[in-house]
């Protein structure tokens, strides 16, 4: 008895499926993208450059150790209240004649910075330090230089320095950039991030 050829099953369209899937998982799925710590690295410099003589008084050192205990100016303090010390800090206005500070509203101390152009924050950590506890204190030290940006750009231009920022990015901005850049440029000066990391501890 002769058999029965079994019937074929037509798998042309399959691929045609499996493609069409593809594609839909690629225009509906998100790609993740890394995201970092923005900072800018200065210029190099030659090697018969001094390096500038810095004031101890214009320097805020704030230090994280193995146990990510913070520490600012060698005393212990909460990370809640570190963005407010940098502010007191670097708006300190300390400084007489060329150092004076005209639009500073700090208390002035003799002891603590003269200026927000020669303030520096020194940020010091462990290798031990937990990294989510490096960032939360990154992340302070910046939100006080934008407090104090957002402050002086508020008086001098009328509207905060982030929204001055998010404009220059904006497509659609109908005012003028340049004049944009160069009011960015203006509180940038006033306020200058001056961050400084040392070399992690052992």
């Amino acid at each position: 008895m002769a058999r029965r050829s079994a019937p074929e099953v037509n798998a042309g369209s399959m691929a045609d499926i499996a493609f069409l899937l593809l594609i839909f998982f690629l225009v509906t799925t998100t790609i993740e993208t890394d995201s970092g710590i923005s900072r800018k690295l200065p210029p190099p410099q030659e090697d018969n450059v001094e390096p500038p003589v810095l004031k101890q008084k214009n320097i805020f050192v704030v230090e994280l150790n193995k146990n990510n205990d913070l520490l600012v100016e060698e005393a212990p303090m909460e990370l809640k209240d570190l963005r407010e010390a940098a502010i007191k800090f670097l708006d300190n206005g300390g400084g007489t004649g060329d150092e004076a500070c005209k639009f500073c509203q700090g208390d002035r101390d003799p002891s603590s910075s003269d200026n927000p152009t020669k303030a520096v924050i020194s940020l010091r950590n462990n290798r031990e330090t937990n990294y989510q506890t490096y960032i939360a204190v990154q992340n302070e030290l910046v939100a006080a230089y934008t407090t104090l940006r957002n402050r002086e750009a508020q008086r001098l231009f009328g509207k905060t320095f982030v929204e001055m920022e998010k404009n220059l990015k904006d497509v659609n901005y109908t005012g003028s950039k340049v004049s944009l850049k160069e009011d960015i440029k203006t509180i940038q000066f006033m306020f200058p991030e001056k961050l400084s990391e040392a070399e992690p501890k052992k």
